[in-house]
């Protein structure tokens, strides 16, 4: 198959890349930028583990074409931290054992900074709807939840990181 050139803004920066029409923005990501922190979980979008952000909102990248996100400002987990200090949401999965095993953190960090950005006051019952499109599988979400709780109330202080 016939690759085409594309361009792509990925964490602030440009790439120009030559793939196959068909080239999933997971698999780009992964393999030819080799940022690994977006997983492959499902292939069908029922998992959330490969949630990056587009244009700041919360779109899983398994069933995505990389072509269709040019002239998007794409963010992976790997472009959330804050002046090179972990964002709140990074550091309360750290503080309240959120991440459990990590596989599907990067996905569930992703939502949550997409939810967070749109709803700096989410309630409860916002964070739960906005996570429902994700999955942990060794059913980590108490600590998650705990987590969340703190970063929004980091966030809401104006303390972002430590």
């Amino acid at each position: 198959m016939k690759k085409e050139l594309i361009e792509l803004r990925v964490n602030g920066r440009g790439y120009e890349l030559a793939i196959e029409p068909s080239a999933l923005l997971l698999d780009v990501l992964r393999q030819d930028l080799e940022l690994t922190g977006s997983k492959r979980g499902c292939d069908e979008s029922s998992c959330g583990a490969c949630t990056v952000l587009v244009d700041g909102v919360a779109m899983m990248s398994c069933t995505l074409l990389a072509a269709s996100c040019q002239e998007h400002e794409i963010t992976t987990v790997e472009g959330v931290s804050e002046h090179g200090s972990l964002a709140a949401i990074q550091k309360a999965y750290g503080d309240w054992g959120g991440a459990q095993c990590g596989f599907c953190t990067p996905g569930f960090i992703m939502t949550v900074k997409s939810l967070l950005a749109e709803n700096p006051n989410a309630s409860e019952a916002d964070v739960r709807m906005a996570l429902s499109s994700n999955l942990c599988r060794c059913t980590g979400y108490s600590q998650m939840y705990e987590a969340i709780r703190s970063a929004i109330a980091a966030e809401q202080r104006g303390m972002t990181t430590r």
